[in-house]
């Protein structure tokens, strides 16, 4: 076997490159993986601040216009390959066909992706705005009054490609509340976001 020689340029060029994804892509993309500790969050958006803090609301509806509503957050790991530590929850409200309102609770985590973007310039109430990140993440619900689902949240910030949607849908039982509220400028509701937990 011959012996591996690396060359000066090669290991200049191989931090070059590692440098360059870092600060185009950041660190979690970098060391994807890595199994992340995470945060979620239902946006409150103070248009008159700038703050962007936990303890909002986001809804989705169903194909006949049932709608759903829901408060929220949670943590979870980022590597669907390891073991999960999932918590979170919230309040929930439906109108339209299936009504009622309670709480729901996060009881498993499905898949978590990352998606490239950066937090705008407002202020971070829950966290150091560094470690916001955009992506889609998929998590299994139970309801209080015995239904489950699956709520997926997901979070579009600046630099993020426009496939990705800002806001959540949800399932209840055999309704499949699959259009998402969307987030609208003065108007409160339907903004997510993921924050890296140090």
């Amino acid at each position: 076997m011959s012996a591996l020689r690396v060359t000066r340029r090669q290991v200049m060029k191989a931090a070059g490159v590692l440098g360059a994804a870092g600060a185009v892509l950041g660190p979690t993309e970098v060391f994807a993986e890595e199994n992340h500790h995470m945060r979620w969050d239902l946006l409150d958006l103070d248009f008159a601040t700038g703050n962007a803090c936990a303890g909002g609301v986001a809804w989705a509806t169903a194909e006949d216009g049932s709608s759903i509503s829901l408060s929220g957050t949670g943590t979870f790991r980022s590597n669907p390959g390891r073991p999960q530590d999932v918590t979170g929850g919230g309040n929930w409200t439906a109108s339209g066909t299936t009504t009622g309102s309670g709480t729901y609770e996060v009881v498993g985590f499905v898949s978590y992706v990352l998606a490239p973007g950066v937090f705008p310039p407002i202020t971070d109430c829950i966290g150091d705005r560094n470690d916001v990140r955009a992506g889609l993440a998929h998590f299994r619900i139970e309801y209080d009054d015995g239904d489950t689902g699956v709520l997926i949240v997901s979070c579009h910030l600046v630099g993020t490609p426009n496939s990705v949607f800002e806001g959540i849908t949800v399932s209840k039982s055999f309704v499949d509340y699959s259009h998402h509220g969307v987030a609208v400028a003065g108007v409160n509701a339907n903004r997510t976001n993921f924050h890296v937990i140090r």
